[in-house]
């Protein structure tokens, strides 16, 4: 890790500032055989089966956004890092640590939306904690939720990419960048004649619908950092190439016009409703057709596939024929997005 002194926004992007801290401080000092995975949950053997246990912070500002608000995003990010582990979510904790002068109308707005998706996710709120802070010592509201699920033996190793090869296929299940654009156009207010909204959505159903019913090898959800940042991570996992298609990433052309004014790259950009799903490619269509019955899936695509050539590189194949070297972000271009 470069020699800083102190703590940076950066460190919090999940890019390389963010793999840097969690590998020279956290896991130098808490590392064991399960954390040493770097999975979204920990697959954790409890008697004869096995649980996927998980945490997250969330610190998003505003706490009300174009398609949610803290509540219904601190449920959807907990719920999908165990879906994407291969688990079926279960149970949640959900603590608050509240500013003081917080309106209370809005602090029941949330918890409202908290409730209300995980009705939706099929999750049972079952413990938790509340914190009051002075004012001025914590930004409104932050929470935090852990989540608690099942896991089928079949399903255990999804998230550590064991059996990937060389022509395997890309697939996400939706139009990227959304949730990014969407709090960047909340908080600094550019009134953008485009409505963009956030993906937020909780997809532990549609990865269900599709684990259930065919084979995959990999999957996690492109949050901090967005696709091109999990494509980074797993290339350099798996010691293989990734070939990505330009023209097959699906984006919305709102998103796709502020990020062309804004100078962001779509595929940097955060995800809170996306899944990114690496499949053998004769299965390929058959999990596309699965993902697009889903009103969460409608706009699935094939974007790429694995190759074994530039090991460990992320390979981007533009309309024009040209390609280019897409690598995770340094440091963080949207703060607190989540």
């Amino acid at each position: 890790m470069p020699n800083f002194d102190k703590i940076l926004l950066g460190h919090g992007s999940g890019g390389r500032l963010m793999h840097d801290l969690i590998t020279d401080i956290f896991i130098k000092h808490f590392g064991n055989k399960i954390l040493s995975e770097e999975t979204d949950s920990a697959i954790l053997p409890v008697g004869s089966s096995h649980m996927a246990f998980t945490t997250d912070s969330f610190v998003i500002d505003p706490l009300f956004f174009p398609g949610g608000n803290i509540g219904k995003l601190a449920v959807c990010g907990t719920v999908n890092d165990l879906a994407v582990s291969g688990a079926i979510p279960l149970y949640l904790s959900v603590s608050f640590i509240i500013e003081e002068g917080l309106l209370i109308s809005d602090l029941e707005k949330i918890v409202e939306s908290l409730t209300a998706e995980a009705k939706n996710a099929g999750v049972l709120i079952v413990t938790g904690d509340t914190k009051v802070v002075n004012r001025g010592k914590c930004d409104k509201l932050f929470i935090n939720t852990t989540g608690l699920g099942s896991v089928r033996e079949e399903d255990r190793f999804i998230s550590q990419a064991r059996d990937i090869r060389p022509g395997d296929v890309i697939i996400v299940n939706g139009t990227i960048g959304d949730h990014g654009m969407a709090i960047l156009n909340a908080r600094e207010s550019f009134n953008f004649k485009t409505t963009v909204e956030s993906d937020c959505a909780s997809l532990n159903h549609l990865i269900r619908s599709v684990i259930e019913k065919s084979a995959v090898k990999f999957m996690r959800d492109p949050t901090r950092g967005g696709v091109a940042t999990v494509l980074n991570e797993l290339a350099g996992k798996i010691g293989m190439g990734i070939e990505i298609d330009e023209t097959a990433v699906p984006v919305n052309r709102g998103v796709q016009a502020m990020c062309e004014i804004l100078g962001f790259d779509p595929l940097h950009v955060a995800n809170e409703g996306k899944v990114v799903i690496v499949a053998a490619e004769e299965k390929g269509q058959e999990i596309l057709e699965i993902l697009r019955r889903d009103p969460l899936g409608a706009r699935s695509a094939i974007i790429g596939q694995i190759t074994g050539d530039h090991a460990g590189k992320v390979v981007l194949k533009n309309e024009t024929g040209g390609r280019r070297i897409i690598d995770s972000l340094s440091g963080d271009q949207l703060p607190r997005i989540c």
